[in-house]
């Protein structure tokens, strides 16, 4: 069984996947609460699946780019546990969650973002290759309107949007920049996601390679990523 865990922005997010299904999932805003919420969030799942914490397998914890404190908080928790566990400590980019949780198909890129605070977004661009979202360029840290500006084709956005994010968007639109917000449920960044991609990585490589000790926070530093 393994146990998937969301810290890295606002809303923090936990899942339980024994590699063939999706047990539980679980996301709610947490207003920076994660230092409180997220140890009882565990040991309630856990205990509403019948599951003991010593029969978890394997963790998987979202690594940012995100929030500094939020990162802190799940990247140690995740740590705790698998070391506690002997087990696995697989990390995932967060904006690679958020893509990987958007359909894909088409000919339409997709620009993944994670709020980075005072209106600024972290971006990533993603195209759509052998049946998933992967990577077309580096992480950068830019505003709505920079963002808005940098598209140079029809792409479709997802992940943390906000109010000011969504008037800047849709006002690109109406000066016909082929920019498509993603609808918001699959704006949700999920721990399901997080946990089906660690599972994928699990199943490429051996549990040896996924030291609790090697995984670390990606920060948001100012400038390109």
């Amino acid at each position: 069984m393994l146990l998937a865990l969301d810290t890295a922005t606002r809303q923090l997010g936990l899942a339980l996947h024994d590699g063939a299904a999706l047990i539980l999932e679980q996301t709610w805003p947490s207003d920076n609460q994660h230092n409180v919420q997220l140890a009882s969030a565990v040991a309630a799942a856990l205990e509403r699946c019948k599951i003991t914490p010593s029969s978890l397998t394997a963790f998987a914890v979202a690594i940012g780019p995100g929030s500094f404190t939020g990162l802190r908080i799940g990247v140690a928790a995740a740590k705790g546990m698998a070391m506690a566990n002997h087990a696995p400590l697989i990390g995932v980019n967060t904006l690679d969650i958020a893509a990987a949780g958007v359909p894909g198909g088409g000919s339409n890129a997709l620009v993944a973002c994670v709020a980075a605070g005072r209106g600024r977004v972290v971006v990533r661009s993603y195209s759509w290759r052998k049946g998933e979202w992967r990577p077309r360029s580096d992480m950068r840290l830019t505003d709505w309107i920079g963002l808005a500006s940098s598209i140079d084709g029809s792409a479709i956005i997802t992940g943390d949007i906000d109010a000011a994010g969504l008037e800047t968007l849709a006002d690109a639109q109406r000066q016909g920049i082929p920019i498509t917000i993603a609808p918001a449920g699959y704006r949700l960044r999920r721990a399901g996601i997080l946990a089906e991609l660690a599972w994928a990585q699990l199943r490429a490589q051996s549990s040896a390679g996924f030291d609790p000790a090697q995984v670390v926070p990606v920060y948001v530093k100012s400038g390109a990523l």
